[in-house]
C-alpha cells in the first residue's frame, strides 16, 4: 500500500467542490486525516452526518492547525477573508490553495495574507454541476476533467508538482496557465454562456406571461440545458462575474456583435450566412466530443 501524500488536508469550504475533493482524496487514499470547516453550523452538521470528513467545524483557522495542504473552497468573493482568517494557523511548508473559477483577482485577494514559508498554488477545477451543498458532492467529479494551475512566478516548483500529482490522483488532467489567459479563456468558455442561460432564462419567464405554465410544459432540450446551467449557485456566479468583469465584458461585447449579424441575417432572409455559421459550430461541437469534454 502507498503512503498517502498529506498527514493533514484541511477544507475551507464544504460545498460541491470541497465535498468531491473529500470524498475524491478518501478514495484514492491521499491524506491520514482530511477535515473541514465552514462559517455556516448547518452546513457543517450536514457534512458530519455525511461523513465527508473526519470532522467540520465552524472555527477556520483551528481546522487548519498541523495542515499539510489547506484548499479555500469558498465563492471567490470570500477567497481573501478566509485566507487572512487562517493565516496564523498555518504551519511552514503548508501549502495553500484554492477552486475559484477566477484566478487574477483570487491570487490579489489571497496573497497578501500568505504567510513566510508558506506555499501558495492557486488551481481551478473545471468541473462541476448545477447543484451546490455537501450533498452534492461525489468522488467521480474531477475524472477526466481538467484542473488548471495558476501558480506565481515566485511559487516554489516542488510545491506546484505537488499539487498537480495531487489532482492527478484525484481523476483530473492537469495544465498550467498564467492567470490573466485564464480569466479570457474561461470568460468565453465558462462565464458568458452562465451569463446567457441566466438572461435566457430570465426573458423566458418575463415574455411567457399567462402561457408560463405552457412555456415549462413544452420546454424542448435546448431550454432544459439553459435551464440546467441557470440553476447553479447564485452566490457564487455573482462574484465571478463581479471579480472577472474585464473579461467578461471583453467578450459579451464580441458576442452582442455577433448576436447582430445574426439578427440581421434572419431579418434580410441570408440563410447561406446562417448555414455558414451553423456548419462551423456543429464541427467545434464535434471537436469537444472527442475530446472528451463534452
Amino acid at each position: 500500500m502507498t503512503e498517502p501524500m498529506f498527514d493533514k488536508i484541511a477544507l475551507i469550504g464544504i460545498g460541491l467542490i470541497g465535498g468531491s475533493i473529500a470524498l475524491a482524496a478518501r478514495r484514492g487514499g491521499l491524506a491520514r486525516q482530511i477535515v473541514a470547516a465552514t462559517r455556516r453550523a448547518e452546513t457543517a452538521a450536514t457534512a458530519n452526518r455525511l461523513k465527508l470528513v473526519d470532522h467540520c467545524g465552524t472555527d477556520l483557522a483551528a481546522a487548519c492547525e498541523g495542515a499539510d495542504m489547506v484548499i479555500v473552497c469558498t465563492p471567490v468573493g470570500a477567497c481573501g477573508a478566509a485566507t487572512r482568517e487562517i493565516a496564523p494557523a498555518l504551519k511552514k511548508g503548508c501549502i495553500v490553495s484554492d477552486v475559484g473559477s477566477v484566478k487574477q483577482s483570487v491570487i490579489d485577494a489571497m496573497q497578501p495574507h500568505i504567510p513566510a514559508g508558506v506555499h501558495f498554488v492557486p488551481t481551478h477545477p473545471v468541473a462541476g454541476t448545477e447543484n451546490s451543498g455537501p450533498e452534492a458532492g461525489f468522488a467521480e467529479l474531477f475524472d477526466g476533467r481538467w484542473t488548471i494551475l495558476t501558480p506565481p512566478a515566485d511559487t516554489d516548483p516542488k510545491a506546484v508538482d505537488t499539487v498537480e500529482a495531487f489532482w492527478k490522483a484525484l481523476g483530473s488532467q492537469v495544465d498550467r496557465l498564467d492567470a490573466k489567459d485564464h480569466d479570457r479563456i474561461l470568460a468565453i468558455t465558462s462565464h458568458l454562456p452562465h451569463l446567457i442561460a441566466y438572461t435566457i432564462v430570465g426573458t423566458a419567464d418575463d415574455l411567457g406571461g399567462h402561457l408560463n405554465a405552457e412555456v415549462l410544459r413544452f420546454a424542448a432540450g435546448g431550454f432544459r440545458d439553459f435551464t440546467r446551467i441557470a440553476a447553479s449557485d447564485p452566490t457564487m456566479w455573482r462574484d465571478i462575474f463581479l471579480n472577472n468583469r474585464e473579461a467578461v465584458l471583453e467578450v459579451l461585447a464580441r458576442f452582442q456583435e455577433d448576436l447582430f449579424y445574426l439578427q440581421r441575417a434572419i431579418r434580410w432572409g441570408e440563410g447561406d450566412k446562417l448555414f455558414d455559421l451553423f456548419t462551423r459550430t456543429r464541427e467545434i461541437r464535434r471537436a469537444l466530443i472527442h475530446l472528451n469534454q463534452a
